[in-house]
């Protein structure tokens, strides 16, 4: 089974819209992300335009919030869906949800995308949903530039500090705080032990509120 037999290409995630026949939607949607990759693999192509409806929003915003790029989180969210729909057996229910195994894929891709590429790692604001960069609002509490500068320029303040953050504590801040994983499931997704995904987000937090104070600073002092 090709993707293109569902739709004739997978670039933007905006205007993919797939065609579920004979009220199959609702069928399917009560159905788990397991026993829709089961029927995915007897070639069910209506079993994959539910999981890519139900998971490609999650996998793109990880894929854009880790890169800061809208066409590398376009372009990995069609290689992870790609992948799935190839590779379909070689998940492993036993290892955790399915959603932490596409987490693990759109973390892989994205890492090589910016090796490839690292010029991709910027926030293009104009091309991307507000809702997609969204930044969670205890973030923005943190942050000590509040009462002075404007809310907007707070959040972009914070988008581009998390950018700047080593891999590690980017995906735990990633992971924890804006897709509200417990530090179980970040591990899992990461490989790494519970306590390590603990130290890496305090880490990340005191990183984050340092950067931003420097910012504070730079912005308010006099010039010469």
């Amino acid at each position: 089974m090709e993707l293109s037999s569902l739709n004739p290409a997978i670039p933007n995630r905006c205007t993919v819209q797939f065609v579920l026949k004979n009220g199959s939607m609702a069928a399917l949607a009560n159905l788990r992300d397991d026993e829709l990759l089961r029927l995915l693999t007897d070639g069910d192509e209506q079993a994959f335009a539910t999981l890519y409806q139900r998971r490609q929003g999650a996998v793109y915003r990880f894929a854009l919030q880790m890169s800061g790029s809208p066409a590398v989180a376009e372009e990995v969210t069609q290689e992870v869906f790609m992948i799935l729909l190839r590779e379909a057996k070689a998940y492993d229910p036993r290892r955790g949800p399915l959603a932490s195994y596409l987490y693990g894929m759109t973390r892989r891709l994205v890492w090589r995308h910016l090796e490839r590429n690292p010029q991709h790692q910027s926030l293009g604001t104009d091309e991307a949903d507000a809702d997609d960069l969204a930044v969670p609002e205890q973030l923005i509490s943190r942050s000590e530039t509040q009462q002075d500068l404007e809310r907007g320029e707070v959040i972009q303040s914070v988008r581009q500090a998390i950018l700047t953050l080593p891999a590690g504590y980017r995906e735990a801040v990633v992971l924890c705080e804006f897709h509200e994983l417990s530090y179980e499931d970040a591990a899992r997704i990461l490989g790494c032990a519970v306590g390590t995904v603990r130290s890496r987000l305090h880490r990340a937090r005191a990183l984050l509120a340092e950067r931003l104070g420097a910012k504070k600073s730079s912005s308010t002092k006099c010039p010469a």
